[in-house]
């Protein structure tokens, strides 16, 4: 059945949009090749579009030719602001953008595990809109906020969880009151952190893989076939209760100590680290990330000034216990890649993700490729704006008639 003219209309609007997202601004020609539509179509969307608020002109194109220059159109970044925040267990940070992705303005927060609920939650308020007025936004159209911690799939909040702090779960409703009209959503971070990866960090080439979060906890991100897992309860990738081999017992439903997470969370990483006398470095990292690039610094920088006799060793224990997680992902999903992220992960580099592969290839028949991520603990605010963006950009961008 052939498409309305509204319906075609509201198609090539979005295809423009999309196109002019993902370009940058573009001519009314450039429009018309990428497109395939034709000139008068073009005009009318351009005229429509520009109409609507939605495109500008935002120069010209510098094309040496007689005649007058083509008018570049961009789509108009104020015409919504968008916030971001990565709500950890020690604090939170937040990002300010405009429509087209462009941070406006960045803070961060300590919020220490003794201060009460209702303080933390205003603390983390007043940051976002300290954080909003240095942007120069009126009011924020969308936010998206990455947690630890399980979300429910039927309503989409964050479940309550014992060891995690309480005013996570108060976050968003504090946000929503300070901001009526905002659009406020939560995910997992350690999901969020591999929408970001594979969009713009280590698995662009992969429509499959799972990221497998070493940070301050250890988690695990499923993408197959170009669509996230998220799991009949929205617990897809807990593996920081995964049983393993090393641990003085079992996890329970409540506590993943004795689980994969008493391998390879960060004071896991620590301490290891410490037993084998590798320092951290100076910085506002988590320590054990310090200690894992340190070691990594001391083994590939030749001449290093003090080298670390425990590095090398350091690193391989350390891929030991990694590989446990890894290969018990891959026996269940074979998905052909997995990427090492949060903090732990791009620190340890290739030497650490080396060595995990090497160690894999001996322990499973599948083949698997395994890469250090390369965002890092920004992965998690990364993928939280990418997902404010995409939210912003449908409500704005695929409604249009007429």
């Amino acid at each position: 059945m052939a498409a309305s003219p509204s319906t075609a209309r509201a198609i090539n609007d979005r295809l423009a949009l999309r196109l002019l997202q993902r370009e940058g601004p573009l001519t009314a020609g450039r429009l018309k090749e990428l497109t395939g539509l034709s000139r008068p179509t073009v005009a009318d969307l351009v005229e429509r579009l520009t109409a609507a608020g939605l495109i500008t002109v935002t120069g010209e194109a510098g094309e040496q030719r007689r005649g007058p220059k083509a008018k570049l159109y961009g789509i108009v970044a104020g015409r919504a602001h968008l916030a971001a925040l990565d709500v950890r267990t020690e604090g939170v940070a937040v990002v300010v953008s405009d429509l087209v992705g462009r941070v406006l303005a960045r803070a961060a927060a300590p919020i220490t595990g003794d201060t009460a609920t209702g303080p933390a939650v205003e603390q983390a308020v007043t940051l976002v809109e300290r954080t909003v007025k240095e942007a120069g936004a009126d009011r924020l159209h969308t936010v998206g906020i990455g947690a630890p911690g399980l979300i429910d799939p039927a309503t989409g909040e964050l479940r309550d969880s014992t060891g995690l702090p309480a005013w996570h779960r108060r976050l968003v409703a504090a946000l929503q009151e300070r901001h009526p009209g905002t659009r406020v959503s939560v995910g997992n971070e350690t999901n969020l952190a591999a929408l970001a990866e594979q969009r713009e960090g280590a698995a662009r080439d992969r429509d499959t893989f799972v990221l497998l979060w070493l940070g301050h906890g250890t988690g695990a991100a499923v993408i197959l076939d170009g669509v996230l897992r998220r799991g009949a309860s929205g617990g897809t990738g807990e593996i920081g209760f995964l049983p393993v081999p090393g641990t003085d017992g079992l996890p329970s439903a409540t506590d993943c100590a004795g689980g994969f997470h008493s391998l390879a969370g960060a004071s896991a990483v620590a301490a290891l680290a410490a037993e084998h006398g590798v320092p951290a470095e100076p910085g506002a990292e988590p320590a054990a990330a310090r200690a894992v690039r340190a070691a990594v610094r001391s083994l590939e920088e030749t001449g290093h000034p003090a080298p670390v006799p425990g590095a090398g060793p350091f690193l391989d224990a350390l891929a030991d216990r990694v590989v446990v997680g890894v290969a018990s992902t891959v026996a269940v999903l074979d998905p052909g890649c997995v990427v090492l992220g949060g903090e732990i992960g791009q620190a340890g580099g290739e030497p650490l993700a080396a060595r995990v592969r090497d160690r894999l290839a001996r322990m499973s028949p599948l083949p698997t490729e395994v890469r250090p991520g390369t965002l890092g603990g920004e992965a998690v605010l990364q993928g939280a704006l990418l997902t404010a963006r995409d939210h912003a950009q449908d409500e704005l961008f695929g409604g249009r008639q007429g």
